[in-house]
């Protein structure tokens, strides 16, 4: 019997030991998947994600989102779900070209905004309602700033 309280305290140290192990990668991980950018004189410089991608915080609607920013992405992408939780209004029905194939979508009208200042009021964003993941920023935002990539360094700025 002497040896239970000995073998608790043991097992009280090891439970706290690991608590502090698991927390502590989840400030790690909740740091390494936060956007990277500065902002300078009008420019906006991007790092490279640990997911590979580049991300633009931002908000659609005042809603703030996490952008992936798609050179492959014609249109501005939005999950369904962030959408219905919008409440965006269709206003056409279009097929979408997604890396998964095609796919039945729908157009609406959103206010985006930009970390680093940049706003595009109106803007007609495609809605994919099984879309998974963040929304996408497409050529439609991207081909009217200027662009530079250097290895894992986007920068971005009004022509």
């Amino acid at each position: 019997m002497n040896d239970f309280p000995r073998t608790l305290k043991l097992l009280t140290i090891w439970l706290l030991l690991g608590t502090l192990v698991f927390l502590g990668m989840q400030v790690l991980l909740h740091e390494r998947q936060r956007p990277r950018l500065t902002i300078h004189d009008g420019q906006v410089t991007l790092q490279r994600s640990p997911d590979g991608h580049f991300h633009w915080p931002g908000t659609v609607d005042g809603r703030e989102v996490d952008f992936l920013v798609d050179t492959g992405a014609t249109t501005t992408a939005l999950p369904g779900a962030l959408a219905a939780q919008l409440g965006l209004r269709r206003e056409a029905t279009v097929r979408s070209q997604t890396a998964g194939g095609t796919v039945m979508a729908w157009q609406g009208r959103a206010d985006v905004a930009l970390a680093g200042g940049l706003r595009f009021d109106g803007l007609t964003v495609t809605v994919i309602d099984r879309m998974d993941g963040p929304p996408l920023l497409g050529m439609d935002v991207l081909r009217r700033l200027r662009l530079v990539q250097d290895g894992a360094t986007l920068q971005a700025s009004l022509p």
